[in-house]
């Protein structure tokens, strides 16, 4: 019915929605007079039939973008349950800062033995978040400059080797080993498993979590893996190895990322462009070819704002990004390309340090402190900056001593240089703000 009819028939002052699937069925909603609109579905749900494609949590920044400089609201619909409440207002916002004003709920209220209770529980989270003023990866304790970064990596260097957090790597099997013993180096402590069955309580148990799909084994156990990192406020990197190559790599990034919310992406050229549907890199297999972006400082940073996460380009020079700040790191030896696995190291490290800093602001909270409405807690730029630095940094001390004669000697030296690495070699990075 059109709102327009609905109105004349209704009491003056009702609200009135409409259910949108399309950028377009926004605009046509804005133009026709709607209070709100219901957008989605963001999962398939059993509530009822669902007649039009699944949107997606990352679909849904795209829909909101006409709202912006109107006053309709919007709720995201179907599938909405609050074990996915807070990753989907997270995911949700536009790259124009467009946020929902809700969620609507229904089989998580009716059908659960305590509605209050399961009402009160949502209503907590939706409150939380949209009261904090933080809604990304980042933090806001001190300005990014160069000396406080690298301050601040080397303290969370010390970290890791205080409390040796608990870091979940499902990776491909031709890294396994080294990815593993990077990770004894740094002073973290690896599990490798993929397993579905055991998702639920490695969940609990973790300090952060890589999902890296260089050989894809078990799809399942990613899926469920980063639910439950999200469930948990874990942080969750992903490594999307060679996603370009194939029609089931790009279609199983997607499943993934429209699973749960991941908190670092990080790839080369090749493979940030097939996630992006960038057309300006192309990749073959696992590389890239060509001279890369021409401006990789816009890219991440627009990424970035897109997938609702930090995002690191890897390459000759690292680029990172939450969105708004831009890091450029210049370090690391010629010879990490001449090993197989040196990026998936990159994204172990990366997991290590994003595992300390959330769990060092975790011990930090008070138990009885309220609801935040974050998904993971701590500074995941700085961490991301830390795990790059200790790879690019040890590389560089590992390709500089004596008893280094090429690849084959120079990966166990790179191992023992993670193991040796100190903040006041960190102090030495080459690290520009931007």
């Amino acid at each position: 019915m059109p709102i327009a009819v609905a109105r004349s028939l209704l009491p003056p002052h009702t609200l009135i929605g409409m259910t949108c699937n399309t950028r377009e069925h926004v605009v046509q909603a804005v133009k026709d007079g709607a209070d709100y609109v219901g957008i989605g579905p963001v999962w398939a749900t059993q509530t009822k039939k669902v007649l039009n494609p699944v949107v997606g949590v990352r679909g849904l920044g795209e829909l909101l973008e006409p709202l912006d400089g109107t006053d309709v609201k919007a709720v995201a619909i179907a599938g909405i349950k609050s074990t996915n409440a807070l990753q989907c207002l997270h995911g949700a916002i536009s790259t124009t800062g467009h946020r929902l004003d809700g969620l609507a709920v229904v089989s998580d209220i009716v059908a659960s033995t305590e509605p209050y209770a399961a009402a009160k529980r949502l209503s907590t989270i939706i409150h939380a978040f949209k009261s904090n003023k933080i809604h990304t990866f980042s933090g806001a304790a001190g300005p990014y400059n160069q000396e406080y970064i690298k301050d601040r990596v080397g303290r969370l260097l010390s970290t890791i080797r205080k409390h040796g957090p608990l870091v979940q790597q499902i990776t491909n099997n031709v890294v396994t080993t080294q990815s593993a013993n990077a990770t004894l180096a740094l002073g973290a402590s690896p599990i490798m498993a993929n397993a579905p069955e055991e998702m639920a309580d490695l969940g609990k148990a973790i300090g952060g979590l890589l999902i890296n799909f260089g050989t894809i084994q078990s799809l399942d156990g990613m899926l469920i893996a980063g639910h439950n990192a999200n469930i948990n406020r874990k942080p969750v990197v992903f490594d999307p190895v060679g996603v370009g190559a194939s029609t089931f790599r790009r279609t199983s990034a997607n499943t993934l990322l429209n699973t749960w919310q991941a908190t670092v992406i990080k790839g080369n050229a090749g493979e940030l462009a097939a996630l992006a549907n960038s057309a300006e890199v192309q990749a073959r297999g696992v590389d890239s070819v060509g001279k890369g972006f021409s401006d990789p400082a816009a890219f991440v940073r627009n990424l970035a704002r897109k997938e609702r996460c930090i995002v690191v380009l890897t390459g000759v020079v690292d680029w990172v990004s939450d969105g708004t700040t831009v890091v450029r790191l210049a370090n690391g030896h010629p010879m990490l390309g001449d090993i197989t696995g040196s990026g998936c190291m990159a994204g172990s490290s990366i997991a290590i340090f994003c595992a300390a800093e959330s769990t060092d602001t975790a011990n930090r909270r008070a138990p009885d402190a309220a609801e935040d409405g974050m998904l993971v807690r701590g500074d995941m730029l700085i961490a991301t900056v830390g795990g790059i630095l200790a790879v690019t940094l040890a590389s560089e001390y590992a390709a500089g001593r004596a008893d280094v004669k090429g690849p084959g000697t120079f990966l166990p030296a790179l191992i023992d240089e993670l193991g040796r690495l100190t903040a006041e070699k960190i102090m030495q990075a080459k690290v520009e703000v931007l």
